[in-house]
């Protein structure tokens, strides 16, 4: 049962519509994907998704695939999939940082392991508290009429409740008036928050914030830069609303530094950039620990991802905001024969062996920049 090969691929999917973040619009999103099979042709899946190339992070995917081929998949052959923390921990010990391609390959393993075994993913994190979880939808066409009737019919469909605007690109000022307009039009129906995504300094941030609290928003992400821990701590203290902590919350450390400073009361989570599953399953606990909010953050996964991702959420307690685990509805496919599903505002945690979700090769040939057969 030990793994025998590890085969990554570089995918483009494209998108229903474009989705506007401060550092780069979305059209077409790539993700990275790894099959780990063992002696017995068992196959695992893992995948990560990046935004904009270098724009989000400092994991591209060309880095990300490079990285694997390299340098960590000389330490994963030969080795048993079951014992996935022994091998994410020699791993470690040999690879530094990539945490996108720790992540990688880590949720390949664990897929692999569960099909051993012939149970879900999450009975190898302390088994399912959550059948299913709230799920947010990002606001991101940049056009406020657009953004309401999309709210609108949304909500007519009892598909999600809680709505992110995104309001890094642009002007501050407009931008929180775009936020005021659609939380008027969608009023005491859905909950609205907003993401940032580092743009503003402090001073910026303080007008602006206080005009949000006032106007009924229920949460502000990531307003500056990442190092700015201490204007973070600043805002924390000041606002009633809650302040989180995204593109500055990855790692274990930084997840106590966080809530040793009050750089935040409340931390998203994502698998990727924590380093994989086991390691933002301790991120999640030192934020338990410090009486931090959580919420299931993405990287606009598709199935396979947003699958890993539900799966490790569904062991974790409490979600304060609940999840974004929207991915695969932004997509104009799947790369998965069998779909995630959406009902009454929540997603539904697949089932099944591994992460329950069967590949589609041909769609991964359709989509991958180039494709290995596999023996």
């Amino acid at each position: 049962m030990n793994i025998h090969s590890v085969d990554v691929y570089i995918l483009d999917l494209p998108t229903i519509r474009p989705h506007q973040l401060a550092m780069h619009t979305i059209v077409e999103q790539t993700i990275v994907i790894a099959c780990i099979t063992d002696e017995e042709g068992r196959e695992g899946w893992g995948e990560v998704a990046t935004i904009g190339g270098a724009s989000y992070g400092e994991s591209t995917p060309e880095a990300i695939k490079v990285n694997v081929d390299t340098y960590i998949t000389p330490h994963l052959l030969g080795e048993n999939p079951v014992h996935f923390d022994k091998v994410m921990h020699d791993v470690s010990l040999h690879v530094r940082g990539n945490h996108f391609a720790k992540a990688l390959v880590e949720t390949a393993v664990i897929d692999l392991a569960a099909k051993i075994k012939n149970v879900p993913a999450y009975e190898l994190f302390g088994g399912q508290i959550h059948s299913s979880l709230p799920v947010a939808w990002t606001l991101a066409s940049g056009d406020t009429g657009k953004d309401i009737e999309e709210a609108q019919e949304m909500l007519h469909q009892r598909r999600h409740n809680i709505f992110k605007l995104k309001i890094g690109k642009g002007d501050p000022y407009q931008n929180v008036q775009h936020v005021l307009e659609i939380q008027k039009a969608v009023g005491d129906q859905a909950r609205l928050t907003v993401d940032v995504n580092q743009a503003w300094d402090e001073y910026t941030a303080n007008d602006c914030i206080a005009v949000l609290e006032d106007g009924g928003v229920s949460m502000i992400e990531q307003p500056l830069p990442t190092w700015d821990q201490e204007g973070m701590s600043r805002l924390t203290s000041r606002f009633k609303v809650p302040i989180m902590a995204d593109e500055a919350a990855n790692t274990v450390q930084d997840a106590f530094q966080i809530a040793k400073y009050r750089a935040g009361n409340s931390i998203a989570l994502k698998v990727c950039k924590a380093g994989g599953m086991t390691q933002t399953k301790k991120v999640a606990a030192i934020a338990e620990g410090a009486g931090l909010g959580l919420y299931g953050g993405t990287m606009i996964e598709s199935t396979l991802g947003t699958a890993i991702c539900a799966h490790l959420y569904a062991t974790i307690p409490g979600f304060t905001f609940g999840t974004e685990l929207f991915g695969p509805l932004l997509f104009k496919d799947k790369i998965t024969t069998n779909p995630i599903k959406y009902e009454n505002f929540e997603i539904v945690i697949p089932d099944g062996p591994g992460f329950g979700m069967e590949i589609d090769k041909e769609k991964v040939k359709h989509y991958a920049r180039a494709w290995k057969v596999m023996t």
